[in-house]
């Protein structure tokens, strides 16, 4: 019997890195040393170098990288000083993972053009890349003249010299920051950070309990303060001090998540439940936080509890965002591990109303469509998704599945060939394309090409009991390859015993072999098992009773088959002439 297989390019703003097209003549270095950079152009030269420059900004825009840097080192042969070319070029390098390359590049950019805060950007960034802190301290102090009001230069050297652990040069940089900014959270939890590093929790938690007494109002000193003394091995005195912060404010996300997570480490899931309910509660609570949470409880889903908690909490979350897709998307995917699909499906469509630009929920909404075998909807839904998604070979497959179904062969091969010219990797999609190309090749009666798509399944998946199944089924029906429809069938039964559709097929088989005993015994298994009975079941028994010589029992259980509302075009004929009829 047949089985049912469940950059974008961006402008350039030549404006904002200072650049200069032409070559440079001779000029001072901060030092009052003069350094030669370059020659003089000549006309014809300096048209030719704003030609070939501004089709490289062009090529990069269109993202012909390749191009683009071709003509940016043409412009170099010409004009070897040009620092817009070096950075331009250097850029690309940068992108490509050429490092090397690169840093020599914006090395020499900043030789010739020492005041453009952008190469000495780019130049920081190699440095992170490739690790070398040493030389990145250097270069933000350079940035930090260049840009004196930009505070991040000088956080980014202190960051540095902690990585180096040059500690107490960390410290002068924050004292330096505090004399031109003033202080700020930033700075606090900065200078937090390089006491900790250094061990001095003591003195660490002094400071914080001293900023609690004198601003009793600032909740995150509380949470620095908890923090601190759970590092420390105190998690009672680190609770202790979170109450006392949901003292001063009740309804603070944070510090309602903080104490979840300690008494998480306690087990204590009703008072971690609690805590987070309140948090969900807020709006500010950024919403991927709460997803976060959300899908924590997954590795958790064995425990009911656990669904209930998320359940829950998800709930809270669509209540309290009801214009975020994720929200109702976070719920549908609870409901789908609890099996709930009819509700899973409805949060699914929720959150496409709000927005349907997020491929993975319609995915998960056409797989529940499928399994529901709400075939119609998933035609219609699997063809919104396409209209928006048009290089998704699943979305190809589940709308292939849902023309299959609905017995529309012709379109069904057409959209499940569109999905095979994508190249999908998926492997599992792949075997699920080729299984349903097999099965409505063989509904068109293009025998050759549902044995090559049968086959090709087989190569991804050697041991899938369904296509086994469907393929030796196909082949008894044509009367073909008998012998290996026997063996793959035989196989799928090892593979996935006690199915009463493949214990149908082997029986079938075996009846196309004129073993006619063996044939009875796996009919009758398969009619004991689950799902079985149904009027295909039903004439084959009858047709293999029939050639053991038991006619009446044969055609009663072609009666039987009738009964059913299905079967065979012959089955009629049977009935009325009391005999097969092939």
């Amino acid at each position: 019997m047949i089985m049912i297989m469940k950059k974008a390019a961006f402008l350039f703003i030549l404006t904002s890195c200072a650049f200069s097209l032409f070559a440079q003549k001779n000029k001072k270095n901060k030092n009052g040393a003069i350094i030669v950079v370059g020659k003089v152009l000549n006309q014809r030269d300096s048209i030719q170098v704003k030609d070939l420059f501004f089709e490289g900004l062009h090529e990069k825009i269109v993202m012909n990288y390749v191009d683009a840097a071709l003509n940016f080192e043409k412009v170099l042969e010409v004009d070897p000083s040009n620092d817009a070319a070096m950075y331009e070029l250097a850029n690309l390098r940068f992108d490509q993972n050429n490092t090397t390359e690169a840093e020599s590049l914006i090395r020499n950019a900043v030789t010739v053009n020492p005041e453009n805060e952008w190469y000495w950007v780019l130049l920081a960034d190699i440095y992170k890349k490739t690790n070398k802190i040493a030389q990145l301290v250097s270069v933000l102090e350079e940035l930090s003249k260049i840009a004196p009001k930009k505070e991040a230069y000088y956080y980014d050297k202190a960051n540095a010299f902690l990585i180096l652990r040059r500690v107490d040069d960390a410290e002068a940089a924050y004292d330096e920051i505090e004399k031109k900014f003033g202080s700020s959270d930033e700075l606090i939890s900065a200078r937090q950070r390089i006491l900790m590093q250094q061990g001095k929790s003591d003195k660490l938690e002094e400071e914080l309990r001293d900023l609690i007494a004198s601003k009793p109002e600032e909740i995150r000193n509380y949470i620095y303060l908890s923090e601190v003394l759970t590092k420390s091995g105190n998690r009672e005195k680190a609770i202790e001090i979170l109450i006392k912060a949901k003292s001063v404010s009740s309804s603070n996300a944070l510090v309602r998540l903080a104490l979840a997570d300690h008494y998480k480490a306690l087990k204590q899931y009703e008072n971690t439940f609690i805590e987070l309910k309140v948090a969900f509660a807020d709006p500010n609570l950024d919403i991927d936080e709460k997803v976060r949470i959300v899908l924590s409880f997954f590795p958790m889903f064995t425990e009911m509890k656990a669904r209930a908690y998320a359940n829950e909490l998800a709930s809270i979350m669509v209540r309290v965002h009801p214009n975020q897709a994720k929200a109702f998307a976070v719920q549908g995917d609870v409901l789908f591990q609890e099996r709930k699909y009819v509700q899973a499906q409805e949060s699914y469509k929720k959150a496409l109303a709000i927005n349907d630009q997020v491929y993975l929920i319609w995915e998960q909404l056409l797989r529940i469509e499928v399994s529901r075998g709400e075939f119609q909807l998933v035609i219609l839904d699997g063809n919104k998704a396409l209209s928006i998604f048009p290089n998704q070979a699943a979305l190809y497959l589940y709308t292939g599945i849902g023309y299959a179904q609905t017995r529309n062969h012709e379109k069904a091969a057409t959209i499940l060939k569109s999905a095979l010219d994508l190249e999908s990797e998926d492997k599992e999609v792949l075997l699920q394309i080729y299984s349903t190309l097999g099965d409505s090749y063989n509904a068109l009666k293009k025998f050759k090409e549902s044995d090559q798509a049968y086959t090709k399944a087989l190569v991804l998946d050697p041991r899938n009991s369904y296509v086994l199944n469907n393929y030796a089924y196909y082949l008894s029906l044509r009367g073909e390859n008998l012998e290996e429809a026997e063996k793959m069938s035989k196989r799928s039964l090892e593979i996935d015993p006690d199915n009463a559709s493949s214990e149908d097929t082997y029986a079938w088989i075996l009846f196309r072999l004129k073993k006619y005993a063996d044939a009875k015994k796996w009919i009758e298994k398969s009619l004991q098992g689950k799902n079985s009975n149904n009027a295909t079941q039903q004439e084959h028994y009858g047709d293999i009773l029939y050639f053991l010589g038991e006619k009446e029992k044969a055609v009663e259980q072609w009666q039987n088959a009738k009964a059913q509302g299905s079967g065979s075009d012959t089955l009629e004929k049977k009935i009325n002439e009391k005999k097969y009829i092939d």
